[in-house]
Parts: C-alpha cells; sequence; structure tokens
C-alpha cells in the first residue's frame, strides 16, 4: 500500500480555524466524523486525549501528530491540517504547530496500512519535505509531495538493502570489515503508529551523517520489526533504547546503554549517538530473572511523577478486589436483612467471598506498588509487607503484630509497598558486581530471603507500631465526626470528582473514599464517603445529559448525540462521559460540575446517606440507606439529581447560543 491510499483531498484542511489545541482536535475531529472515518467522535476524542495526557504528540519542529487506534475508526487514514498562524500545542520545544497530521487506525487494521502509516512517520524527519508542506496550496500538492518523498525513499531503502546483502556475502567469505563502528538500538511508543518509525528514521539519518552504522529495531503495532540479532548486538559498540514502554533487555547486557523516551530518538539523535561513541553512557547489567528490567534512564522522572505513577500500579490492581468484594458483600447485607437472616446460606457464602476478596486488596496494593518500582522480585515482599499491614493479633492465623491494637491498614500498606520496591532496588545495587558464576543465585535466593528478611523487620519494628496508631486515630476521628464535619468532608470529595474527571485529583478523592472503607465495610461513615464520591462523579455525565436534552441550542449537533448515552453513564457511575465536554468548553463545564457535585456531596453528609458498596452508581442504590435509619433510596437518588440539576442549569445559562437553529 502506497501512502497516496492514507490521504486524501477530502481529510485535509488547508488553513485550521481553530487557535488552540483543545479547538484544533475538535476541528479536524469534526471532519473525521463527516468523512466517514470515524464513527463514534465522543470515544474517538476520548482516545485522543489520553494520548495526550500521556505525551504530548507535539514533537518539535512545527508538527503534531496526534494519533488513536480504536473501535470508534472505521478506517486507516491521515488527515493532514495546516495552521499559517501556528497553534500552541505544548510541543517539546514549546514552538507553535504548524502541521497536524490526524492518524486514526482500526482495531483491526492490516499490516499494509500500518505499514503505509509507519512509512509516513518516518518520511516527516527531512527537514525539506516539512519545509514544502507547510507551503503547499492544495490537498493535491500535499499529496505529490509525499508521493515524490515515497518514492526517493524506496530508492535508497534498496539501496541500503543491497548494501547490507553484500555485506553478507563479503562476511561469508572471510572479507567483511567489522571495524566500522555499529550502534544498535529499539525506538517504542505506546500506540507504536508514529513515534516508533520516526525515532528509528531519524537515529538512522544521524548515523549516516556521522559515518557510524546504526541499525534499530522497532516495537511497533504491527509487532517487532528488523529484530536485531545476537551478532549485531555483540559487535555493537553501544545501544540506544528510545521508548516509552518495557522492551526485551536482557540481551543488552554488558552493553554502554541509553536509555530514552521514544522522543528523544527523534529530537536528539545526535545526542544519543555521543553519549555511546563518547563512552559517556553507563553499562546496563541484566538480572537473568527479570526479562524485562528496564535500564537505568539518564533523564529520571520527577519525584512525585514516579510516586504517582507507582502508586496507581498499585491502586489499578487492586481496585478489582475492592470492587467485587465490596459489592458482593454489600448484597450480603441485603439478604441478611431481606432474604433469611446471618445464617442464611446464601449470606454466608456471598459474605464469605466478598471477605475473601478484601482480604487480598492491601497485599496486592503494596505489592503492585513494590512491582512498579523494583520491578519482578520486589512482588513477594511487596505482597508480605501489605498482608502484615492488614492484619492484626493473630488474625489470619498469623500472629506478626503481637503488639499492634489496630491493623496498619491502606496507609501501612503503601508504605511497605514504595518500602519493598526501594528495598529491592538498593539490593540490586549490592550485588551488581557479583561474579557471573552467581547470577543465577540472586532471583532464587539472594533476592526473596533478603527482601523477606528485611520487608518483615521493617514492619514489625517500625512501619506496624506507627501506621496501626495513625490508622487507629483516622478511622475514630471518621466515625466520630458530627454533622458539620462530615458535610465538609462529603462536599470537598464529591467536588474533587469533577475537578479533572478521572485524574490526580479524581482518583484521590475515590482512593481516600474506598481506603476508608477497606479499613472497615462496617463503617458508616465510610459508606457515607463512598456516596459521597459517587455521587460526585455521576453529576458531570448526567449534567451535561440534562443540558443537552432541555437546552438544544446551547450545545452542537455532536454534543446532543453524545449528551443521549451520558445518561445511561451517569446511571452507572462513569464520569468521563463528560470528558469530551469538559476538553471542549474547560472553563464552563468543570466550574459547573465542581458546584453542582458539591452541592450533590453536601446533601450525601447532611442526610448520612449511605451506600455500603465502592461502585456502581444508581444501579447499587437497593444499598443506599439513611444510616442510622431506615433505608431510604430516596434520598441518594435526591442528592444525585439536585446535584446534576444544578449543575447543567448553571452549565447551559452560562455557556453561548451555538446557532440560532439548533435542529439545522
Amino acid at each position: 500500500m502506497r501512502i497516496k491510499d492514507i490521504l486524501s483531498p477530502e481529510s485535509m484542511i488547508m488553513e485550521l480555524k481553530a487557535k488552540n489545541k483543545e479547538d484544533a482536535i475538535k476541528e479536524m475531529t469534526d471532519l473525521e466524523v463527516a468523512t466517514d472515518i470515524v464513527n463514534d467522535e465522543d470515544a474517538f476524542i476520548k482516545s485522543i486525549w489520553d494520548r495526550e495526557n500521556e505525551s504530548t504528540t507535539g514533537i518539535g519542529g512545527g508538527i503534531a501528530m496526534p494519533h488513536a487506534r480504536n473501535k470508534s475508526i472505521n478506517k486507516a487514514r491521515v488527515l493532514f491540517a495546516k495552521s499559517k498562524e501556528g497553534i500552541d500545542y505544548n510541543s517539546l520545544d514549546g514552538q507553535p504547530v504548524h502541521l497536524f497530521f490526524m492518524i486514526t487506525a482500526p482495531a483491526g487494521a492490516d499490516n499494509t496500512h500500518l505499514q503505509a502509516l509507519a512509512k509516513l512517520s518516518g518520511l516527516l524527519i527531512d527537514p525539506e519535505l516539512v519545509e514544502k508542506l507547510k507551503a503547499a496550496k492544495t490537498p493535491e500538492e500535499v499529496i505529490d509531495l509525499f508521493e515524490k518523498a515515497e518514492t526517493k525513499k524506496d530508492e535508497e531503502d534498496k539501496k541500503a538493502a543491497e548494501a547490507k546483502k553484500a555485506k553478507e556475502a563479503a562476511k561469508a567469505q572471510g572479507s567483511s570489515d567489522d571495524n566500522k563502528p555499529l550502534i544498535v538500538g529499539v525506538t517504542a511508543c505506546i500506540n507504536g503508529i508514529a513515534h516508533t518509525y520516526m525515532a528509528q528514521e531519524a537515529l538512522i539519518k544521524e548515523g549516516k551523517k556521522r559515518g557510524i552504522e546504526v541499525r534499530i529495531e522497532t516495537n511497533g503495532s504491527e509487532g517487532v520489526k528488523d529484530k536485531l540479532t545476537p551478532d549485531e548486538i555483540k559487535r555493537a559498540k553501544g545501544v540506544i533504547i528510545a521508548s516509552d514502554k518495557k522492551v526485551d533487555m536482557p540481551r543488552f547486557d554488558g552493553k554502554h546503554l541509553v536509555n530514552r523516551p521514544v522522543v528523544d530518538g527523534i529530537n536528539k539523535p545526535g545526542e544519543l549517538i555521543d553519549d555511546i561513541i563518547d563512552d559517556k553512557a553507563d553499562v546496563y547489567h541484566a538480572s537473568a530473572s527479570d526479562k524485562s528490567e528496564e535500564a537505568a534512564s539518564t533523564e529520571k522522572p520527577g519525584l512525585w511523577t514516579g510516586i504517582y505513577k507507582n502508586l496507581m500500579n498499585g491502586i489499578s490492581h487492586m481496585l478489582p478486589f475492592v470492587i467485587g468484594g465490596g459489592i458482593l458483600m454489600a448484597i450480603s447485607f441485603i439478604v441478611e436483612n431481606y432474604g433469611g437472616g446471618a445464617k442464611s446460606p446464601a449470606f454466608i457464602f456471598l459474605n464469605n467471598a466478598g471477605n475473601l476478596a478484601f482480604a487480598f486488596m492491601v497485599p496486592v496494593l503494596a505489592a503492585y506498588i513494590a512491582e512498579s518500582i523494583g520491578d519482578l522480585p520486589a512482588l513477594m515482599p511487596g505482597f508480605v509487607g501489605g498482608y502484615m499491614a492488614a492484619i492484626v493479633n493473630g488474625q489470619f492465623q498469623v500472629n506478626v503484630q503481637s503488639h499492634a491494637t489496630s491493623p496498619a491498614g491502606f496507609l501501612g500498606g503503601i508504605a511497605a509497598g514504595f518500602i519493598a520496591g526501594y528495598l529491592m532496588i538498593g539490593l540490586k545495587k549490592l550485588f551488581a558486581k557479583l561474579p557471573h558464576s552467581v547470577e543465577g543465585m540472586k532471583p532464587m535466593l539472594f533476592y526473596p530471603i533478603l527482601g523477606l528478611l528485611l520487608i518483615a523487620a521493617i514492619m514489625f519494628y517500625i512501619i506496624n507500631p506507627i501506621f496501626s496508631g495513625i490508622n487507629f486515630a483516622i478511622t475514630h476521628f471518621l466515625n466520630g465526626m458530627g454533622t458539620g464535619n462530615l458535610v465538609l468532608l462529603t462536599t470537598i470529595l464529591a467536588g474533587m470528582m469533577s475537578i479533572d474527571m478521572g485524574g490526580p485529583f479524581n482518583k484521590a478523592a475515590y482512593v481516600f473514599a474506598s481506603g476508608a472503607f477497606a479499613n472497615d465495610p462496617h463503617s458508616t461513615t465510610a459508606a457515607i464517603l463512598m456516596a459521597a464520591v459517587m455521587v460526585g462523579g455521576m453529576v458531570p455525565p448526567f449534567a451535561t445529559a440534562i443540558g443537552t436534552t432541555f437546552f438544544k441550542n446551547r450545545y452542537t449537533l455532536e454534543e446532543r448525540r453524545a449528551g443521549v448515552s451520558n445518561w445511561v453513564l451517569g446511571f452507572s457511575f462513569i464520569t468521563e462521559g463528560a470528558i469530551p465536554f469538559a476538553a471542549a468548553d474547560p472553563g464552563h463545564v468543570i466550574p459547573s460540575c465542581i458546584i453542582g457535585s458539591a452541592v450533590g456531596g453536601a446533601l450525601v453528609g447532611l442526610w448520612h446517606v449511605g451506600v455500603p458498596a465502592p461502585h456502581g452508581g444508581l444501579w447499587v442504590s437497593p444499598l443506599a440507606g439513611n444510616i442510622g435509619g431506615p433505608s431510604h433510596i430516596l434520598f441518594y437518588f435526591l442528592a444525585t439529581i439536585i446535584g446534576s440539576i444544578v449543575a447543567g442549569l448553571i452549565m447551559s445559562f452560562w455557556k453561548k447560543n451555538v446557532k440560532d437553529d439548533p435542529d439545522e
């Protein structure tokens, strides 16, 4: 397949009207929908923003490549757009973007489409082509420029393949010159569509300029291509890893290695090559048991970025235990009250199943925080540390906290995870210079024994005594709060759910409530906090549904279509349904939703409405009750409805009419 097959005049905007990033993405997406490239605009925009939130696709040099690959896309296509004035796209070089390539690939895109997308991405490394594209006046001129560039690239690739074949033949005859410098590497990005191949092309071109042979393996959406051979790795002077995801690392054991983000392969190929040639790169030492261990990066992420990433890894693995166990326990309470009492077989089964899942919650949290930091060898010490944080005075048949009066709980589990992870990093450094003859003993003997011994001692003598006291104090404080303080807390937690609708603030509020619920699933206050965050999370999708239904002239046709699905998303506590609205108009949507969520949360605290389940939205309303009194599902519904109406009215009255006749 040729590049011209994924370009089309109908998918080009020769002058964008947008003046900012949000509007540019929306304008390009509108054209994708109008040309039947995208079948679900909301899902597509969400996937585009998910990718942008990982790292900007403004790669520098005036180019941005927003891209997605999912079921909302009908066909592989590259939308080309230009902005003469340039748009602030939060690019890596801080400069405005003039050329946009919105790459779309269906979830089941075949290799021919993916190869064409990869080739187009590689061509954009050529500054001459980029300048000609900036000057292009018509869609036909854009296609012609790419066709000529592709033909030139095919000729270069053919010559390179012939040269490689001749070199292999010479080597077979014993006349090969292996003294020429060789650098090998791997490039990979999250979606594997664009950046992977641009980094490969940039590194190879930079190597040619310097008279250095560069061989790059790509881990893209097609899988591994141009796989490095053991002989190439052995002969190489060093290795460049330009990747945003894990790659197979142990094969590079003993080589000088640079590990950087994929965008550095695109924007700083000369710097990476110089680090290898000038022997500035550290020697990489692989663990025998860790087949995907990352080498230490020369540019480490910020402290808080690393902490958040590691914590989220633990929480994402923990949530299925919280949700599954919590909801089964909650259902068991209904059976207890209405279906036969505490001796009912159904109650005993459901309650035991839920409790068993909950018993693993804190250990799993700690284990995967530790694994994120110290990789697989840290998993076991993290799990044991989390287990020790969850038990007290012989509970679960093991008496390991003889001096504790309360479990260290959720906070103790977080501490155990971070400590276990960094302990393992320390042990790896301690044993890094052991002879290779004992390499196999590290994962099978040294790491598990010393990791377990150290984490057990730290948890027993330091963490559990400290955090059990903290946990007891927090639990006692929450359960003893008066109505005034409770209303304040539920207001804040519910409002936080709408600040970033799935981002750090949203997760912090949810984790606080679910942590309190995990510490004591029978706590009335914990049930109220869970109700508050669920109400707060349901308000944004419901508010947008209300606005698009009753104030149609304030919303575009696409927004009104999205609003219909938000009735169901809101009912299910899926806050993300409001993200496209917030992305398109954050100044009006986000403040309105924060106010509405806060109102709903305040009512939950005022009425003492509790839901002893960590998820489910209004589907778990049969569990809702006026805690301390009879069950009142109505209060749960009222808090959600009132908060949603407040947000929907503020948002809709605040926005301006989009057109005189909204049905045109």
